[in-house]
């Protein structure tokens, strides 16, 4: 029998590096949030997910005052974000039942493909445990400490989201208590030894952190 899915949607900024005072899953780009871009790629994909958002207490009225304003018609449950996005992440997993798929991800990653949504939750479907997306490094990389080696940037990747859990698992995992080497969902579950699949990230899964990044989303949303 076919799992549940749902869709964690972690959007708890401040807005400090866009400078802006509306937080930046908030801006509007193209006639919609970014946060609600963000969400309904997802219910292209995947039109029975659940949804759960993330967001800092103060700001709930404000996204229920946006849904209304932009007719993003869906059934959401709200959590209260934690101090960090590892907290954040644990409170909404405590709304998750065991035996359903979960995707994490970023409030203000609205470019990720449908097309990658929905093959990530049939290959869980089809008996994965954890996926998680990424894509070759280009840059050249360089150490600061002159007496240790360069990276080998063949061995590495850099990572995105959304990343996919069974639930049971990224529960269990979640119950570790906090530690800052936990950047991501994947960190997180391999400190847990679940064993991690990736899969091909995407160029343009861009989370817009700037306002650099913001120009660029304009122009991909454009395009």
């Amino acid at each position: 029998m076919d799992r549940r899915i749902f869709g964690i949607f972690v959007a708890g900024g401040s807005g400090t590096r866009m400078g802006s005072q509306t937080p930046k899953q908030f801006l509007e780009l193209g006639g919609k949030p970014v946060l609600q871009r963000t969400i309904e790629r997802f219910l292209e994909a995947v039109p029975d997910m659940k949804i759960i958002t993330v967001l800092p207490k103060e700001h709930f009225g404000t996204w229920k005052e946006l849904c209304v304003r932009y007719a993003l018609d869906c059934p959401q449950t709200l959590v209260e974000g934690g101090f960090t996005r590892f907290h954040s992440v644990k409170n909404a997993l405590a709304k998750v039942p065991d035996g359903s798929i979960v995707f994490i991800h970023d409030g203000v990653r609205p470019f990720v493909s449908a097309a990658l949504i929905r093959e990530m939750a049939s290959m869980m479907q089809h008996g994965q445990r954890a996926l998680v997306p990424a894509i070759p490094i280009v840059d050249t990389l360089k150490s600061k400490n002159q007496e240790e080696p360069d990276p080998d940037r063949s061995r590495l990747v850099a990572v995105q989201t959304p990343q996919v859990f069974l639930s049971e698992d990224i529960k269990a995992a979640y119950v570790q208590g906090y530690d800052t080497a936990f950047t991501d969902d994947a960190s997180v579950a391999k400190r847990k030894k679940i064993p991690l699949t990736f899969v091909d990230g995407e160029r343009f899964n861009i989370k817009i952190t700037t306002p650099e990044d913001m120009e660029l989303a304009e122009w991909l949303l454009s395009r």
